[in-house]
């Protein structure tokens, strides 16, 4: 392994607003934080804002930056990506974020139910081979169900036009309400400034020509969710 990663994760391992704990901790078993992280680790009432693959973490960092009282966490398994967000958040003393490197699928040994107002999805893996595992899937919304608040928003924002595709036709399958669109972001004149945030990644896709496309949607607690047909 490169010692730059060696020395990333032993970094990771001071930081107190990270939480990295074993599989074993938290497979089929609940996290001493899960709804409690308002009261025992942020200390206030404010809004929880999840981003969920969130890679180095460039919307947890702005958006807890822009929106003090409101608190944000980002969740990825990869240690050398949330280093960077874990590292930014330290050295700004933003005492509103937060990171957990874990498995999505194991969100519910972390959250408990209604304890997030809103998901962040910034350009996840789009699966092409494996519906099942994209993390705007029937399966992941169920997920999201359990610890989102009624109605709460889901984010995606991705360059794949397969991903974005399989995310509307699922939506409409399941008669989700579309709260805003796009199918190329920046053509558009962007009304919400949190919209212009860009990933490391999404700059390098815009630098190749890449369209961004954007779509939010409304997450009801107790609506079946199921997968569109094929298509």
């Amino acid at each position: 392994m490169p010692k730059n990663k060696l020395r990333r994760f032993a970094e990771l391992k001071t930081f107190d607003h990270v939480i990295q704990p074993a599989f074993s901790e938290v497979f089929q078993k609940d996290h001493l934080l899960k709804g409690r992280w308002n009261k025992d680790f942020f200390r206030n009432d404010h809004p929880l804002v999840l981003e969920l693959g969130c890679g180095k973490g460039e919307y947890t960092v702005t958006l807890a930056r822009e929106f003090p009282f409101r608190n944000y966490i980002g969740m990825d398994i990869k240690g050398s990506r949330i280093w960077k967000g874990a590292r930014t958040v330290l050295h700004e003393r933003i005492n509103n974020a937060a990171f957990i490197r874990s498995h999505i699928e194991l969100i519910c040994s972390f959250f408990g139910r209604d304890e997030a107002e809103e998901i962040w999805l910034t350009f996840p893996d789009p699966q092409p081979k494996k519906a099942h595992k994209r993390l705007s899937s029937s399966r992941f919304l169920g997920l999201y169900q359990k610890l989102l608040r009624n109605n709460g928003n889901v984010h995606l924002k991705t360059d794949s036009a397969l991903l974005f595709g399989y995310t509307l036709r699922l939506i409409r399958h399941n008669n989700l309400k579309v709260t805003e669109c796009y199918d190329d972001l920046y053509k558009a004149p962007l009304t919400n400034p949190i919209l212009a945030i860009r990933t490391y990644y999404e700059q390098q896709f815009i630098e190749k020509g890449m369209k961004i496309h954007y779509i939010c949607f409304e997450l009801p607690n107790e609506k079946t969710i199921t997968e569109p047909p094929e298509g």
